[in-house]
């Protein structure tokens, strides 16, 4: 017998890109079930309004101004997460951005901060995490990626790379930090948050808007994917979920 599940509502839980989509919902139905929740944003309003919702609901919750290209700031949260709540256990690794575009725009700067933003701050959060979960002797890495770390298509070659790349990582992780760090990923398909807004090309977007009314899944979807694999016994780590709409080519 592998043992019984793990009770969330016992948990201490850090989740960046925690003021809207997927990190959002995360954290309202993390606390929903009774963890305490770290919140981790640049949007200071938009996470505000969140805590708020999980205060309003009986919740525990605090927050912390976060900005994933800046290792202080990874640390900053894990520190809240510590002196508030006295430990963290696990640590949502969920912010990321698209901008995406063909590579002939040569949109060098967008290129740039997907790959600050996807893929250094996973790293960031890793870097302030990991000390901790080791001197606990405990812990869970959950990093969100995308099902284009398996497929990319035009014009998200970029994007795509930086979610393989975080892929790669998050499997190496696994392998190195065991048997007392559970480290799992996260694959979503088209999902219904803001995506969308970012995509700089008029056209695109406008195609990707209506794929995202055709066929995206909601939010809520991701965060009890991410809930099934932190509330799985000590000693079983999911290592890797893939999710997407039953419509999704």
């Amino acid at each position: 017998m592998a043992g019984n599940l793990t009770e969330i509502s016992d948990m201490v839980i850090a989740i960046t890109g925690a003021s809207r989509g997927i990190g959002a919902a995360t954290a309202r139905l993390l606390a929903g079930r009774g963890a305490a929740v770290v919140l981790g944003a640049r949007s200071a309003g938009d996470m505000a309004n969140v805590a708020a919702e999980i205060e309003r609901d009986g919740g525990r919750v605090t927050t912390w101004p976060t900005d994933v290209r800046r290792r202080a700031d990874l640390h900053g949260l894990v520190e809240r997460a510590t002196s508030e709540f006295g430990r963290l256990d696990v640590l949502v690794g969920n912010a990321g951005i698209g901008p995406i575009s063909p590579m002939d725009d040569l949109r060098v700067d967008d290129w740039d901060a997907m790959i600050d933003v996807n893929l250094r701050g996973i790293l960031n959060g890793i870097a302030a995490a990991l000390p901790v979960f080791r001197a606990q002797q405990a812990g869970h890495f959950v990093n969100v990626a995308s099902t284009a770390a398996y497929k990319t298509v035009p014009g998200q070659a970029v994007y795509a790379a930086t979610k393989t790349a975080v892929r790669v990582l998050t499997d190496g992780l696994r392998q190195e930090v065991g048997p007392d760090i559970r480290v799992t990923l996260i694959s979503p398909g088209f999902t219904d948050t803001d995506f969308v807004e970012s995509v700089p090309d008029e056209r695109q977007r406008k195609e990707m808007t209506a794929s995202r009314e055709r066929f995206a899944m909601p939010a809520d979807a991701v965060a009890r994917a991410i809930a099934y694999a932190i509330e799985q016994p000590a000693k079983v780590n999911v290592g890797e979920l893939v999710l997407r709409s039953s419509s999704q080519p």
